[in-house]
């Protein structure tokens, strides 16, 4: 099988056994995809075992962890016109990213294309999926769900569409990151559809800080929300995500950060358009509702 004009971008910091494996599967694709890593300030040897593991893999090498804005430093390192995702506990199943870039291929106004999460090792579908699959949002592709968001570590992109977007902000590290690029790519006249014939298996690393991830979603999801949403909207999903943490120190953190963060948000606050917007409000009960989307630690 001719191999596609595909690339796989993987970010990973401090993990180099479990990036090593996932490596290994990448890079037996059938599809035969350019693999790039960009490793986010590793103290553990993970770019010394990348380069003797791997040396045809790109690896790129950052003095300091830039979190999810790891993948723009890796989608600036390609010139391939569709770009997968994939974390160091996260990789394509064979097959899948032809047929993630199939999609891209076949509707032009897709930039981003979520492929279905099948958790390891039991194999379970990601509870998140259902929720995927059954979106309310109009969709322009045939037989496929729209979506608002994504998950990164899941998706492929149009290289075009990130690019133009802007790809991760910097601003936001890791947790929740994607939903501020994917109102970007939304009000750019971009859709984002979600493929459950292209799936994506996802490892859960044990040495992730369940607190920080948490810390930095709830800061992420203020930030977004008030970085796009219109001001009652804003009021509203600001109530929720409120009524829908746990109140502890590490949600004390959260606010503390989103709070200090106030005046870059009213610099950089750009609201959606009004189509835009209408999409969000068809999915903004369900997600506060959500056990998928809880943020617990």
């Amino acid at each position: 099988m001719e191999p596609l004009d595909v690339a796989v971008v993987v970010i990973t910091q401090n993990r180099r056994a479990r990036l090593l494996a996932t490596l290994d599967r990448l890079c037996g694709l059938e599809e035969r995809p350019h693999v790039v890593v960009v490793d986010n300030g590793s103290r553990d040897g993970t770019p010394q075992a990348v380069a003797a593991a791997f040396p045809r893999v790109e690896l790129i090498a950052l003095e300091r962890n830039i979190g999810a804005a790891a993948r723009n430093v890796g989608v600036s390192a390609t010139r391939s016109p569709f770009v997968a995702f994939a974390d160091d506990d996260t990789w394509w199943e064979s097959g899948s990213v032809r047929r993630a870039a199939a999609v891209l291929d076949r509707y032009p106004v897709a930039g981003v294309v979520n492929a279905r999460i099948v958790v390891e090792p039991d194999g379970d579908e990601d509870p998140i999926c259902a929720e995927l699959a059954h979106s309310p949002v109009p969709s322009p592709a045939a037989g496929l769900p729209a979506l608002v968001s994504f998950l990164a570590g899941a998706s492929m992109v149009r290289r075009e569409a990130f690019t133009a977007a802007g790809g991760f902000s910097p601003r936001l590290l890791i947790g929740g990151e994607e939903e501020l690029l994917a109102a970007d790519l939304l009000s750019a006249g971009w859709a984002i559809v979600y493929c459950d014939e292209a799936v994506v298996h996802h490892a859960p690393s044990p040495h992730r800080d369940p607190d920080l991830r948490r810390l930095q979603g709830i800061r992420n999801t203020l930030w977004f929300t008030w970085l796009r949403r219109p001001l009652a909207s804003a009021l509203v999903r600001t109530g929720r995500i409120l009524g829908s943490v746990p109140w502890d120190m590490v949600t004390a953190r959260a606010l503390a950060q989103a709070a200090r963060g106030t005046p870059w948000v009213l610099r950089s606050r750009r609201v959606v358009p009004d189509v835009v917007e209408a999409q969000y409000r068809l999915i903004d009960r369900g997600q506060f509702r959500s056990e998928a989307r809880r943020y617990v630690s």
